[in-house]
Protein backbone atom coordinates (compact mmCIF):
# COMPACT_ATOMS: atom_id res chain seq x y z
CA UNK A 1 0.00 0.00 0.00
CA UNK A 2 2.64 2.08 0.80
CA UNK A 3 3.93 2.22 -2.39
CA UNK A 4 1.00 3.50 -3.63
CA UNK A 5 1.59 7.14 -1.86
CA UNK A 6 5.25 6.87 -3.32
CA UNK A 7 4.29 6.41 -7.01
CA UNK A 8 1.18 8.33 -7.49
CA UNK A 9 0.40 12.09 -6.66
CA UNK A 10 -2.88 11.20 -4.92
CA UNK A 11 -4.63 7.94 -4.14
CA UNK A 12 -8.36 8.28 -4.86
CA UNK A 13 -10.86 5.29 -3.71
CA UNK A 14 -14.81 4.50 -3.81
CA UNK A 15 -16.66 4.04 -0.47
CA UNK A 16 -17.89 0.92 -2.72
CA UNK A 17 -14.11 -0.10 -2.90
CA UNK A 18 -13.41 0.65 0.74
CA UNK A 19 -16.62 -1.23 1.99
CA UNK A 20 -15.28 -4.89 -0.43
CA UNK A 21 -11.45 -3.89 1.41
CA UNK A 22 -12.66 -4.53 4.47
CA UNK A 23 -9.56 -2.76 6.70
CA UNK A 24 -8.99 0.46 7.16
CA UNK A 25 -6.89 2.15 4.74
CA UNK A 26 -4.63 4.76 5.58
CA UNK A 27 -5.26 8.32 6.21
CA UNK A 28 -3.15 9.50 2.52
CA UNK A 29 -6.31 7.79 0.75
CA UNK A 30 -9.46 10.29 -0.60
CA UNK A 31 -12.81 8.71 -0.57
CA UNK A 32 -14.35 10.45 -3.43
CA UNK A 33 -17.74 8.64 -4.50
CA UNK A 34 -18.90 9.35 -8.13
CA UNK A 35 -21.57 11.38 -8.70
CA UNK A 36 -23.18 9.96 -11.75
CA UNK A 37 -25.18 7.19 -10.22
CA UNK A 38 -26.75 5.94 -13.85
CA UNK A 39 -23.46 5.79 -15.39
CA UNK A 40 -22.24 3.46 -12.21
CA UNK A 41 -25.38 1.71 -12.00
CA UNK A 42 -25.15 0.69 -15.93
CA UNK A 43 -21.32 -0.55 -15.00
CA UNK A 44 -23.09 -2.55 -12.40
CA UNK A 45 -24.99 -4.45 -15.23
CA UNK A 46 -21.54 -6.22 -15.95
CA UNK A 47 -18.99 -5.61 -12.94
CA UNK A 48 -19.61 -5.48 -9.15
CA UNK A 49 -20.23 -2.28 -7.54
CA UNK A 50 -16.62 -1.65 -6.49
CA UNK A 51 -15.61 -2.00 -9.82
CA UNK A 52 -18.01 -0.33 -11.38
CA UNK A 53 -17.96 2.65 -9.04
CA UNK A 54 -13.87 2.77 -9.45
CA UNK A 55 -14.63 3.15 -13.33
CA UNK A 56 -17.82 5.45 -13.03
CA UNK A 57 -15.74 8.22 -10.74
CA UNK A 58 -12.45 7.69 -13.35
CA UNK A 59 -14.50 8.40 -16.31
CA UNK A 60 -15.90 11.76 -14.05
CA UNK A 61 -12.27 12.44 -12.97
CA UNK A 62 -10.25 11.93 -16.08
CA UNK A 63 -6.57 11.91 -16.81
CA UNK A 64 -6.11 9.55 -13.89
CA UNK A 65 -4.39 5.83 -13.84
CA UNK A 66 -7.25 3.37 -12.23
CA UNK A 67 -6.05 0.30 -10.55
CA UNK A 68 -8.05 -2.57 -11.80
CA UNK A 69 -6.61 -5.97 -11.37
CA UNK A 70 -10.15 -8.16 -12.56
CA UNK A 71 -10.20 -8.82 -16.15
CA UNK A 72 -13.14 -8.05 -16.93
CA UNK A 73 -13.13 -4.84 -15.13
CA UNK A 74 -10.20 -4.01 -17.29
CA UNK A 75 -11.57 -4.49 -20.27
CA UNK A 76 -14.76 -2.12 -19.21
CA UNK A 77 -12.66 0.70 -18.47
CA UNK A 78 -10.53 0.18 -21.56
CA UNK A 79 -13.73 0.39 -23.66
CA UNK A 80 -14.20 3.56 -22.10
CA UNK A 81 -10.65 4.80 -22.85
CA UNK A 82 -9.68 4.93 -19.00
CA UNK A 83 -5.84 4.36 -18.35
CA UNK A 84 -5.34 1.12 -16.34
CA UNK A 85 -2.47 -0.47 -14.93
CA UNK A 86 -2.98 -3.53 -12.29
CA UNK A 87 -1.27 -4.43 -8.89
CA UNK A 88 1.81 -6.02 -11.67
CA UNK A 89 1.96 -2.85 -12.98
CA UNK A 90 1.99 -0.86 -9.72
CA UNK A 91 4.99 -3.22 -8.37
CA UNK A 92 6.95 -3.12 -11.55
CA UNK A 93 6.27 1.17 -11.73
CA UNK A 94 8.40 0.96 -8.34
CA UNK A 95 10.94 -1.08 -9.34
CA UNK A 96 11.83 0.96 -12.03
CA UNK A 97 11.59 3.99 -9.83
CA UNK A 98 14.08 2.56 -7.22
CA UNK A 99 11.48 2.38 -4.80
CA UNK A 100 12.01 -1.46 -4.27
CA UNK A 101 15.22 -3.56 -5.54
CA UNK A 102 13.31 -6.80 -6.07
CA UNK A 103 10.14 -7.39 -7.51
CA UNK A 104 10.02 -11.28 -6.65
CA UNK A 105 8.96 -10.97 -2.90
CA UNK A 106 6.25 -8.73 -3.59
CA UNK A 107 5.29 -11.69 -6.15
CA UNK A 108 5.75 -13.98 -3.39
CA UNK A 109 3.19 -12.28 -0.89
CA UNK A 110 0.93 -12.35 -4.48
CA UNK A 111 1.18 -16.38 -4.66
CA UNK A 112 0.37 -16.70 -0.79
CA UNK A 113 -3.02 -14.80 -1.33
CA UNK A 114 -6.20 -15.20 -3.55
CA UNK A 115 -4.05 -13.30 -6.64
CA UNK A 116 -4.64 -14.72 -9.59
CA UNK A 117 -1.22 -14.91 -10.79
CA UNK A 118 -0.58 -17.62 -13.50
CA UNK A 119 3.13 -18.19 -14.40
CA UNK A 120 3.24 -16.34 -17.76
CA UNK A 121 2.07 -13.52 -15.94
CA UNK A 122 4.03 -13.73 -13.97
CA UNK A 123 7.58 -13.68 -15.97
CA UNK A 124 5.99 -11.17 -17.69
CA UNK A 125 6.31 -8.83 -14.54
CA UNK A 126 9.77 -10.39 -13.88
CA UNK A 127 10.93 -9.09 -17.16
CA UNK A 128 9.56 -5.88 -17.02
CA UNK A 129 10.91 -5.46 -13.97
CA UNK A 130 14.23 -6.25 -15.93
CA UNK A 131 14.58 -9.53 -13.52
Amino acid sequence: MELLSLLYDKVITTSEVLAGYGAILPEWFQIINATDKNCQKNLEQELDKGEASAIALALELQDITTILDDYKARKVAIRHGLEITGTLGVIIKAKKNGLIPSILPLLAKLRATNFRLNEELERFAITEAGE
